[in-house]
């Protein structure tokens, strides 16, 4: 049985992964018939989001791990024990989270870096020649984390695209319901909620992605 690896970025789409790209990225793993296992880093948010007004919640930290557990129903380990041997493919689920703890990509753009373990665990699998799906916001992290040259897509906005071409990346627009492949690099990636206007809209391009990861891996 093939197994998945799925890093996640907390809870909640404003300063972690995205609720609805996470859960219908698990449902649909399940659909195939393979395993999975959520990972984490064990790091500090950058802030914490009332979901509610949408403003920074001052003074109040929290931890990536503890609150992507909330998701994986407490099912999920450090991203710094896992061993890209054990995995045959690789998904990110989007939301601000991979801008935000993943990466700095909302604060330093272009500039960004990378988490560490993130890394070393994402570019071992890459490198395996296993493949890596991308959903949403993640795909701005593809240039840093997986190298130059890579075509992937975050739907349509011009700021973000441009971003991944200025880093090394080869941006494509594509719709809510479809996926961009890279070929050569077994990079699959698609727009969901950069895009989508209901959970349905997002299921339809996510679900085309996992299936397209583990008919790669």
């Amino acid at each position: 049985m093939k197994n998945i690896a799925v890093i996640l970025s907390g809870s909640g789409v404003f300063d972690g992964s995205e609720i609805y790209e996470s859960v219908l990225t698990f449902l649909r793993l399940e659909h195939n018939g393979v395993r999975y296992q959520c990972f984490a880093p064990n790091i500090e948010q950058l802030h914490v989001i009332n979901h509610l007004t949408g403003e920074v919640a001052e003074g109040e930290k929290r931890n990536v791990l503890v609150e992507a557990a909330r998701l994986a129903r407490g099912d999920i380990k450090d991203l710094a024990d896992a061993n890209p041997d054990e995995f045959d493919a690789l998904i990110i689920p989007g939301g601000f989270g991979a801008a935000k703890n993943l990466s700095d990509f909302a604060v330093n753009g272009i500039n960004c870096s990378i988490n560490d373990d993130l890394v070393h665990f994402a570019r071992a699998i890459h490198q395996s020649g296993k493949p890596v799906g991308l959903i949403c916001i993640a795909p701005a992290m593809i240039p840093k984390l997986l190298g130059t040259g890579i075509q992937c897509t975050i739907g349509n906005d011009e700021g973000v695209a441009g971003a991944i071409n200025a880093m090394g990346g080869q941006h494509q627009n594509c719709s809510v319901d479809q996926i961009v492949v890279d070929s050569s690099s077994k990079i699959v990636t698609t727009p969901a909620y950069m895009l989508a206007g209901s959970i349905t809209e997002a299921a339809s391009g996510i679900n085309r992605l996992v299936d397209e990861v583990v008919k790669l891996a």
